[in-house]
Formats: structure tokens, C-alpha cells, sequence
């Protein structure tokens, strides 16, 4: 029986992970920039971009005529969700190991339940980091985690640690850790409700607290 302690929520992303899953199934395409797009000729969107890629400016949801302009050398490959679906399927199979409560929250992200855990994994920053061991020599994949409380505090720790970390939020630390953070890092903000929000004074997310009624 798990221990109760604090609710600890781990999200896991994998990285670029069509490109990674490419990069299984050819491996020289290590260390080269690699777009994936569903039309690479055509007038298709970047589905995916390595980290080389991104360096130039490449960005998901990029045009690809304008992705190809922007790093000229850039290996274009079409996207192959067959593959991509039975290495996330596998993925998720992999993260069942660790808790029971797995959430999907897409292709390439979940989040895990990993509250008592500990006798059995230890802290949850070492379960994470035998999550992300086994990913990477099992499936050949690299991910980043966030652990806290809660999803959005999970989520946004995950991308704070991108590529290939794991970032834990303490319990009681969360005010701290989103303080100085800009409005878009909260989940669901876009450009549009991130403009309306500044209007208001509010750049970071402490600012959000002075607002009161004004939202």
C-alpha cells in the first residue's frame, strides 16, 4: 500500500519527439538539424524541429517554405504518426511502471500521480530521474519532467526544464517559483489574452495577484 504524503503530480514531455522518433529509426540523423512536417513540398507547417533546427528560429507550427528560408540546410522529413503512435503508446506503457494514475494529456505528454510513490521509487526527483534513464535506454527517447503540486505547476516546470531536465517545485514553494515568471508561462495564455493582461499592468505573474476584481 502507498504511503499519503502531499499530492506530488509529475508531467513528462518528450522532446521533439517526432524528430526523436526519427532519430531511432535512423540514427544518422543525430545531431543535424531535422524538421518533420505533414507536407514537407508543400505549403504544409512544422510539425516538429530538433534543437538545431530551433537554433535558427525554426518553431513548431512555422510555415515550412519559411522554416526551409530560415535554415537552408535543414533535413525535411514527412510525418509518419504510425510510428510516432506506437512509440507513445509504448511510452505510456513504460510510465505505468511508476504509477497507476497516468493521464494522456497528448501524443507526447502525461502526467503522472506519483503521491506515496516514494517507498517504492524514493524522492520524486529520483523517480524522475529513472523515468527519464529507462525512456532514454529503452526507447531511445530524451524528455524533460516538471514535478509539483499540481498539473499547471507541473507543466510549466517541464517546459522550464527543457531539453533534458527535470525541475521540482517543493511543496510550499510555489509562489516563489511563479513569481517572476512572464504571463505566458501559465498554460492556455495566449498572445492575445497575454496583450489584454499587460494592458492591465500585469507582466508577470505575481502581478496577477494585484488585480483583484479588474479580471
Amino acid at each position: 500500500m502507498l504511503e499519503k504524503g502531499p499530492r506530488l503530480i509529475l508531467h513528462i514531455d518528450l522532446d521533439c519527439f517526432f524528430v526523436s522518433v526519427e532519430r531511432v529509426l535512423d540514427p544518422g540523423l543525430n545531431e543535424k538539424p531535422v524538421i518533420v512536417s505533414g507536407n514537407p513540398e508543400g505549403r504544409g507547417v512544422v510539425s516538429s524541429a530538433s534543437y538545431e533546427a530551433r537554433a535558427f528560429g525554426v518553431k513548431s507550427g512555422m510555415p515550412i517554405q519559411k522554416a526551409r528560408r530560415l535554415c537552408k540546410d535543414a533535413l525535411v522529413l514527412p510525418v509518419r504518426m504510425g510510428a510516432y503512435a506506437e512509440f507513445s503508446e509504448r511510452v505510456f506503457d513504460l510510465l505505468r511502471d511508476f504509477s497507476p494514475l497516468v493521464e494522456e494529456a497528448s501524443i507526447d505528454e502525461a502526467y503522472l500521480d506519483i503521491t506515496g510513490t516514494q517507498r517504492l521509487f524514493g524522492p520524486a526527483k529520483t523517480a524522475g530521474e529513472m523515468i527519464q534513464k529507462r525512456l532514454k535506454q529503452e526507447l531511445g527517447l530524451p524528455s524533460s519532467l516538471g514535478i509539483g503540486r499540481n498539473k499547471m505547476i507541473a507543466k510549466i516546470a517541464s517546459k522550464l526544464a527543457k531539453p533534458a531536465g527535470i525541475l521540482e517545485v517543493k511543496p510550499g514553494q510555489e509562489q516563489n517559483f511563479l513569481a517572476e515568471l512572464p504571463i505566458s508561462a501559465i498554460p492556455g495564455v495566449g498572445g492575445k489574452t497575454e496583450q489584454r493582461l499587460e494592458l492591465l499592468g500585469a507582466k508577470k505573474i505575481k502581478h496577477l495577484t494585484r488585480l483583484g476584481p479588474k479580471l
